[in-house]
C-alpha cells in the first residue's frame, strides 16, 4: 500500500460565469451539482492505522453495552425480565434511525476548518460518554431507556462519520482491503471490550465508563493526528428545504436500481443477525446453566477464539476480492457459511459446540460486512452525498437492530409455557433463513459490481 499519507485540504473553485453565444447573448450555465465531493486518493498505511483505531474505539463503546452491560443493568433493575432489553435496545435504535439521514445531510453540508466530519466523530463521541455514565446511574428501566437513546445517538453518530469519511477518502481499488481491515476492528473491539468490562464487574459504574472513555478518546485521537482538512472551499449551492429533508429519507430505487438491490440484501442478512445476537447473554445463560451476571467470561472465551476467525474472514475476503475484482460471491459465501454457525448454535447444549457456531457466524459477518461495504461505496448514487446516502443504507442495518429485539421476545416465547425455558433454537433457525436469502439478494441482483 503506498506511503503517501498527506492530508488533503480540498479547494473547489466557484462556478466559471455563465457563457455567451456567438450573438452575445448569454446561454444556460452547465448545471452545477448541488455538492462538490472531494477528490479521492489512496490512503497511506499511517492514515489505515488511525482510521482502524477510531473505528476500533466506536465500537467499543457502542457494543460493550449492546452484547453485555445492557444486559447485566436489565438484569439488575427487572430480574427476569430480559425482554425489556429488546425494548430498550429497540427504542433507541429506532430514535437514530428517524434523526440518521438529517444528522447525514447535516454532515455533508458542514463547512468548517476542521472538515465535514471531524465535527460529528468528536461531539458523538462525547455525547455517547456523558450518556452512559447516565445509564450507569439510572435507578429504572425507564431512565436508562432514555439515556441509552442519547447514547445510542452519540456513538452511533461518531460511527457514522467514521464511515463516511472511508466514502470520501479510498478509492475503488483499496475498498475492499480497508473495508476489511476497519471490520476487523469492530469485531474485535466487543471482545476486548468485554473482557475490560468483566475485569471491573464489581462496579456497573465502571462496566460503562471504562469502555466508554477509552473508546472516546480513540475516536478523537484520529482527528487529532489525521485531520480531516479545511471544508470552507467545498461548493454547495442550494439550501436545505422541507422537500429535500423529506428526500434525505429514501431514494429511487427505479434510478438506482443496484443501490436499492444491495440495500434490500443487506437489510435482510442483517435481520437474521440481530435475531442471532440480540439476546447472547441470555443464551448463553440458558444454554450453559449460568447466572447473568457469570457469562461475561463466557462471552470473552468464546468471543476471542471468534476474533481470528473474524479477523480471517475479513481480510481473506476484503483483499481477494480486490485482487480478483469479485464481491458478490463473497457476499454469498459470507450467508452461507453464517447459516452454518446459526444452526449449530440453535442446537447446542455445551461450550464445545457454542464456540464452534459462534466462530462460523464471526467469520460469515466479517465476510460480509468487509465485502458488501465495497459494494455499497461502488454503487453509491453521489459520492457528494455520502453522508446522507450512507445514512440510508444504514437504515437496512439500523432498522433490523430497531425491530428484530422487539420480533425476537414474541419469537423465543411462541409455544412457551410460564417459567419455561425461552424457544432460542427457533430464533436461530429463522435468522439462519434470513441470512441466506440477504446473500443470495446481492449475488443475484446488483448488476453494476461483480
Amino acid at each position: 500500500m503506498p506511503h503517501d499519507d498527506r492530508d488533503v485540504s480540498v479547494t473547489v473553485p466557484h462556478p466559471p460565469a455563465s457563457p455567451r453565444s456567438a450573438a452575445g447573448h448569454p446561454t444556460e450555465p452547465p448545471a452545477t451539482p448541488e455538492t462538490e465531493a472531494p477528490p479521492l486518493q489512496k490512503v497511506g498505511r499511517d492514515y489505515l492505522l488511525w482510521l482502524m483505531t477510531a473505528g476500533f474505539g466506536g465500537s467499543l463503546a457502542l457494543m460493550v453495552p449492546l452484547s453485555y452491560s445492557l444486559a447485566v443493568r436489565i438484569d439488575d433493575l427487572a430480574p427476569g425480565h430480559e425482554e425489556r432489553l429488546g425494548y430498550v435496545t429497540g427504542s433507541a435504535q429506532f430514535l437514530y434511525l428517524v434523526l440518521s439521514p438529517l444528522i447525514g445531510l447535516w454532515s455533508d453540508r458542514t463547512r468548517s476548518r476542521f472538515g465535514r466530519r471531524a465535527p460529528f466523530m468528536v461531539g458523538g463521541a462525547l455525547l455517547g460518554t456523558v450518556a452512559l455514565v447516565g445509564v450507569a446511574l439510572a435507578p429504572s428501566v425507564l431512565l436508562l431507556g432514555v439515556a441509552w437513546a442519547v447514547g445510542m445517538i452519540g456513538w452511533a453518530t461518531a460511527g457514522q462519520a467514521i464511515q463516511n469519511i472511508q466514502a470520501d477518502r479510498v478509492p475503488e481499488e483499496q475498498r475492499g482491503r480497508v473495508s476489511a481491515l476497519t471490520s476487523v476492528m469492530t469485531q474485535i473491539a466487543p471482545v476486548i471490550g468485554i473482557g475490560l468490562a468483566y475485569g471491573v464487574a464489581s462496579s456497573t459504574f465502571l462496566v460503562f465508563l471504562v469502555p466508554g472513555v477509552l473508546g472516546a478518546a480513540l475516536v478523537i485521537l484520529f482527528p487529532v493526528f489525521k485531520p480531516e482538512g479545511d471544508s470552507r472551499a467545498l461548493v454547495h449551492t442550494g439550501g436545505v428545504t422541507l422537500r429535500r429533508l423529506v428526500a434525505s429519507y429514501g431514494f429511487n430505487p427505479r434510478k438506482y436500481p443496484d443501490f436499492g438491490w444491495n440495500w434490500l440484501g443487506r437489510f435482510v442478512f442483517f435481520m437474521g443477525l440481530y435475531f442471532n445476537t440480540a439476546f447472547g447473554t441470555f443464551f448463553y445463560a440458558q444454554r450453559l446453566d449460568l447466572p447473568v451476571k457469570e457469562v461475561a467470561g463466557i462471552v470473552a472465551v468464546i468471543g476471542t477464539v471468534g476474533v481470528v476467525a473474524a479477523a480471517g474472514g475479513a481480510v481473506g475476503g476484503g483483499f481477494l476480492s480486490d485482487k480478483l475484482g469479485r464481491r458478490k460471491l463473497f457476499a454469498v459465501i459470507g450467508s452461507a457459511v453464517f447459516v452454518a454457525g446459526a444452526v449449530t448454535e440453535a442446537f447446542a447444549h455445551s461450550l464445545p459446540q457454542l464456540v464452534v457456531g459462534s466462530v462460523l457466524m464471526q467469520f460469515a459477518i466479517a465476510v460480509f460486512s468487509a465485502v458488501d461495504q465495497a459494494i455499497v461505496f461502488a454503487v453509491l448514487p453521489d459520492r457528494a452525498e455520502a453522508g446522507r446516502y450512507l445514512a440510508v443504507v444504514a437504515f437496512a442495518q439500523k432498522i433490523p437492530s430497531a425491530v428484530a429485539p422487539l420480533i425476537a421476545p414474541l419469537v423465543i416465547t411462541l409455544g412457551v409455557s410460564d417459567g419455561g425455558e425461552k424457544n432460542y433454537t427457533q430464533l436461530y433457525l429463522i435468522g439462519a433463513a434470513l441470512a441466506l436469502a440477504g446473500g443470495l439478494i446481492v449475488k443475484s441482483k446488483v448488476r453494476s459490481v461483480r
